[in-house]
């Protein structure tokens, strides 16, 4: 009679989650070892998010942005299970899914990412956050009514001054051209407070080019359906407002909340070095949701560069907790910074390298198509990019 095989449950598809799972299926299991692996997302496509900017400015199509889970694991051992997770037993070790079913696991791997907090009155009603694929169909929508209207200027108000918040402004700007009339708000005294010099340079040159207004240490007061109210040095300001998107804040999905795990001030599960949850035996965490120093010390970012290098060491330390050999470690390593600018501009600096415009466009590109999840992928995606400038050329 043959033995259950160990069952690892992997919630959440996003960078930590994935790539855990095809790393997971490449390492050199026995046979009597290898694991049944589960990947459970509610969503039925990965989202390569730092490209989602892209499909707001038409660069890309959202084949290549998002494509399908099941295209992704064919030709892996890897069970994909689209169903959104309502309940966690830790006790029971079973995962409770919408409609009743259950599913049960030996290992489980927390990677659910977070959700952004509108908590500004109005904001659920009025403004769109952008994190993730229906969020930008949504702002798409909402740019071609605004396109085909016969509205003199578009007024667009981004709430957040990060990477995002910047990066949206000048894909808006492109696409809208003399039409657009964007502001960044950000309660901080500059932009990109987290960033390196030269790519806080490049991006406040980009953002004067295209005369997009910064309200730089000004506060969110509330959102109306045309309008957001906006605080500076005491004085309250309207502002009127055809889109108001929200990209500051990440807070824990409600599945998290509920369960009995520490957590640091901002609601993120507190992690061992091995990415093993604290108390929690067999279960792992990473990604956006998880509060994570390294082997030395080092407070990981919650970006998913930081999330693809997690994924490495836990899939090894899953199986290494299951053939009896010593957990590694997480040591994270910065790789530099990468921020698009606009259509076909970008800037890149990281590893002795700083680059800006077309060439940091160009970087930026090779980069992220040789960080797509699998080989098929990355050949379809190249290919599609070499072959579209020739088909536009010979349409002409």
């Amino acid at each position: 009679m043959n033995e259950q095989p160990t069952r690892i449950c992997i919630l959440g598809g996003g960078f930590g989650g994935l790539y855990t799972a095809l790393r997971l299926n490449e390492l050199p299991w026995e046979r009597s070892q290898r694991p049944e692996i589960t990947l459970i997302d509610r969503s039925d496509r990965f989202l390569f998010s730092p490209l989602l900017y892209e499909l707001v400015s038409g660069e890309m199509q959202t084949w290549e942005v998002a494509p399908p889970f099941a295209e992704l694991l064919e030709g892996t051992a890897i069970k994909f299970c689209h169903a959104c997770a309502t309940e966690i037993d830790l006790e029971g070790k079973q995962i409770l899914l919408e409609g009743g079913t259950t599913l049960p696991y030996d290992k489980l791997v927390l990677s659910v990412g977070g959700k952004t907090p509108l908590d500004v009155p109005g904001a659920k009603d009025y403004a769109l956050p952008f994190r993730t694929l229906e969020d930008a169909y949504r702002l798409q929508a909402r740019l071609r009514d605004l396109e085909a209207s016969e509205r003199d200027k578009i007024r667009i108000a981004i709430v957040g001054g990060s990477y995002s918040g910047v990066e949206l402004a000048c894909k808006l700007a492109d696409r809208l051209g003399e039409r657009g009339r964007i502001r960044i708000i950000e309660r901080c005294p500059d932009i990109l407070t987290n960033a390196v010099e030269f790519n806080r340079k490049s991006a406040k040159t980009a953002l004067e080019a295209r005369q997009i207004w910064l309200d730089l240490e000004t506060d969110v007061q509330s959102i109306d359906s045309d309008a957001i109210a906006l605080l500076y040095k005491g004085q309250v300001d309207i502002i009127p407002a055809d889109i108001v998107l929200w990209t500051v804040g990440t807070t824990a999905t409600p599945l998290l909340e509920t369960l009995p795990l520490k957590r640091e001030t901002q609601g993120r599960v507190v992690i061992a070095p091995t990415l093993q949850v604290l108390d929690c035996d067999g279960v792992f965490a990473l990604g956006d949701l998880a509060d994570c120093r390294d082997a030395v010390g080092q407070k990981v970012p919650a970006t998913g560069q930081s999330a693809i290098q997690q994924a490495d060491y836990c899939a090894w330390n899953l199986w290494a907790s299951l053939t009896g050999r010593p957990l590694l470690p997480f040591r994270y390593q910065p790789l530099g910074e990468m921020m698009t600018l606009g259509i076909e501009s970008a800037t890149v600096s990281g590893m002795g390298i700083k680059l800006d415009g077309s060439l940091g466009y160009l970087t930026r590109r090779l980069a992220y198509l040789y960080r797509l999840p699998t080989l098929k992928h990355q050949l379809a995606v190249g290919l599609n990019w070499i072959t579209q400038p020739l088909a536009e050329l010979l349409s002409q």
